[in-house]
């Protein structure tokens, strides 16, 4: 171990530690649209030492701090190289091992005095954190997040799926990108409970407005089964494989303009075009509540920009009915008790009825009163007979 710490020191000297850059493509257009750097040893004999037989050794301690640090650099001076020679550029991952979490106290700061020093703009770096930090350094884990989104860097998950994977961490911890494992690709996503799992995976990562990246593509039917899930880029062979700086320069002059002539409504997937029509509705109403008012329940959707945040996000529909009627103003807190009872929906509903409106002032968490249409409307799914209603709210004023 003390020999290969020398070796390695001494080839960070030699600069014999060199990123690779993997173009990331966008799983519509084809486009490349990020990178991920990976570190290759290149000895004076132009022989190359795969990461896999150094890396291993020197995440056992903290020797592999300086190297992280080291390839951060050699990342930022390429891009302060492009920026200079006038070249398109794209965002670039680093990877970071979780020794940072339990050797160094200022990570975002570090980071920002190393990239500030190539005077490199935040946007351009992603901090890669391998899914194990995220469960074996829960505790601080979060915390460090949000100092280095708070930096104006963007943070991913990197090999989701490819250990004992929690989700609660991806609920938790307010990252920007989730990185999937090759190996949930493995079967060729022709195996029934591998399209479940990722789909469920995409499904999950969509909701929480995740940018998804999928490792390890290398065939046709894999993009092919990832579009349909709404995956959002593509990284491995089937498009590029890990390539030096000067590759990757040639690639980022000619692809990042390239795209594939097909009608992006056409070939993407239903779970985007979901996501379209979801997004045109919020502009419109903040607030989205789905509700069963045979089981007395409901949850939300979304709840940004509202008037009142301070709603559970989901409970009994009852409950909100009266939490909502509490925040109105007096003279209206009767006549939205009884327009949304269950008992007059489910009149309304019986009678043939297709929504129920009622426009009330409602106190904001600053003190004022604005005037919120809320309409009511009845849905039905074939499964069931319970009486469903969306409800869509607005701010009028």
């Amino acid at each position: 171990m003390k020999e290969l710490l020398l070796d390695v020191e001494k080839a960070m000297e030699n600069h014999e530690l060199v990123p690779y850059y993997q173009p990331q493509y966008d799983a519509l257009t084809n486009r490349l649209v990020s990178a991920e750097a990976l570190i290759r040893w290149i000895k004076p004999d132009s022989s190359i030492v795969p990461p896999v037989e150094f890396i291993p050794e020197l995440e056992k301690s903290e020797a592999i701090l300086a190297v992280d640090w080291y390839m951060l650099k050699e990342v930022c001076l390429f891009l302060n190289k492009q920026k200079e020679d006038g070249i398109p550029q794209v965002p670039i991952a680093v990877n970071f091992s979780r020794m940072h979490m339990i050797y160094e106290d200022d990570f975002a700061g570090k980071l920002c005095e190393i990239v500030d020093t190539y005077q490199v703009e935040h946007k351009w770096i992603e901090v890669e954190i391998t899914e194990s930090a995220f469960v074996e350094e829960s505790s601080g884990i979060e915390k460090l997040v949000g100092s280095i989104r708070k930096e104006g860097f963007c943070v991913a998950i990197d090999d989701f799926g490819s250990g004992v994977s929690n989700l609660s961490f991806v609920k938790d911890v307010d990252v920007d990108t989730l990185k999937i494992d090759k190996a949930l690709i493995s079967r060729n996503c022709e195996d029934e409970k591998e399209r479940i799992v990722l789909e469920s995976i995409f499904n999950f990562a969509h909701r929480l407005k995740l940018t998804t990246v999928t490792e390890g593509v290398e065939t046709r039917e894999q993009l092919g089964f990832l579009r349909t899930c709404g995956c959002k880029k593509i990284q491995g062979f089937l498009f590029a494989r890990p390539m030096p700086e000067q590759d990757f320069i040639n690639a980022c002059k000619t692809q990042t303009q390239l795209s594939e002539m097909e009608d992006i409504l056409l070939v993407q997937a239903p779970s985007s075009a979901t996501q379209l029509l979801l997004d045109a509705i919020f502009t419109k109403y903040p607030l989205v509540i789905f509700s069963n008012l045979t089981r007395n329940s409901y949850y939300m959707m979304a709840y940004d920009s509202f008037s009142s945040t301070s709603c559970p996000s989901t409970g009994v529909f009852e409950e909100l009915i009266a939490h909502g009627a509490s925040t109105m103003h007096p003279d209206d807190q009767e006549a939205f008790r009884t327009t949304f009872s269950i008992a007059n929906q489910m009149a309304a509903y019986q009678k043939g009825e297709k929504s129920v409106r009622l426009i009330t002032r409602q106190m904001g968490d600053d003190g004022i009163y604005r005037r919120v249409e809320t309409t009511n409307f009845f849905v039905k799914n074939p499964s069931v007979d319970d009486v469903l209603v969306i409800s869509l709210c607005d701010n009028l004023d």
